[in-house]
């Protein structure tokens, strides 16, 4: 089953198939917990309250990309998915 059929291979660049991450966690994720880490410490100066949301948001993030780099996408489309089964 590793036959190539000529004329059907294209050379692939590694960045088109690799996820974007910041810091080990989604690009999109990390923007948006520390937009809001941001909010709390310099906003509302709560400055242990943002760092804290900003670390702990952070690690659950990497950690979660750490098993699945898209997790971010499932997890909007698993929220979208209406209970049609439910029990």
């Amino acid at each position: 089953m590793t036959e190539h059929v000529e004329g059907f291979e294209v050379p692939l660049h590694r960045a088109l198939t690799e996820p974007i991450l910041l810091a080990g966690a989604p690009r999109t994720v990390a923007i948006v917990n520390g937009t809001l880490a941001a909010a709390l410490g310099l906003g509302l100066r709560l400055w242990i309250a943002g760092l804290l949301v900003w670390a702990i948001g952070h690690s659950l993030a990497a950690f979660a990309a750490k098993r699945d780099p898209q997790f971010g996408q499932v997890l909007s489309r698993h929220l979208r998915h209406k209970g049609w089964l439910e029990c």
